[in-house]
């Protein structure tokens, strides 16, 4: 989820610097027969492109809290555990400098032209919320994977909700913990996630859970 909204943010971001260009450079365009400086509808331009940001920056910050609040609820589980340090460590890196990009974009965007206010507030919204995710996060260990009779729950940077219903196969490879359907469905989640410690522990709840006559669960792990 947090892959594709930054490869949706990178996909926008592109014509937009473009356009952010055209306007603070006030570069003519003979095919309009006008400049970026004087386009009639410049400001409504900045302003769909600012909400698009922020509403796609909105949605993931949703699906985060709520993450993360969800699985903080531990009488909830069976199992429940905070995340292992190398994890831990390995998000708070992604998620700095994950602000850090964005921060800049919006910088860079406000100071092309103060016209493009609107979509620089959306890249900062981001950046902010990433900051303050983060330090929530990361205090009394709150990036925590968890096992309730249904489903596991992982939630860091970002949220893994994996159903036991219509599970096939658990398996692990390249540090990666797979999880196949029926149709084809394929769901992963890092095994740093779970601290190296628990990981035996963890296996054997996720075993209770599920009918092992017709899901298959290394024994590789």
């Amino acid at each position: 989820m947090n892959k594709f909204i930054n490869v949706l943010l990178l996909f926008i971001l592109f014509p937009t610097m473009l356009f952010t260009i055209w306007v603070g450079f006030d570069l003519p365009v003979e095919f309009f027969r006008t400049s970026g400086g004087q386009l009639q509808y410049r400001f409504k331009i900045f302003l769909a492109i600012g909400l698009l940001v922020f509403i796609i920056n909105l949605r993931r910050t949703i699906r985060r809290w709520m993450g993360l609040r969800m699985v903080n609820q531990t009488n909830k589980f069976i199992w429940n555990e905070p995340m292992s340090k190398e994890r831990i460590q390995r998000v708070q890196v992604y998620t700095l400098l994950e602000a850090m990009v964005l921060f800049f974009v919006g910088t860079v965007l406000y100071n092309l032209t103060s016209e493009a206010w609107m979509p620089a507030i959306g890249f900062w919204f981001g950046a902010a919320d990433n900051l303050v995710f983060l330090l929530v996060g990361s205090s009394n260990s709150r990036f925590r994977a968890g096992v309730t009779k249904k489903a596991i729950v992982v939630a860091d940077r970002d949220v893994s909700l994996i159903y036991f219903s219509g599970l096939r196969k658990i398996s692990i490879q390249q540090d990666t913990i797979y999880f196949d359907y029926i149709k084809d469905l394929q769901l992963t989640f890092p095994l740093a996630c779970i601290p190296e410690e628990k990981r035996e522990e963890f296996f054997q709840v996720l075993e209770a859970q599920v009918d092992t006559d017709r899901v298959f669960v290394t024994k590789n792990r």
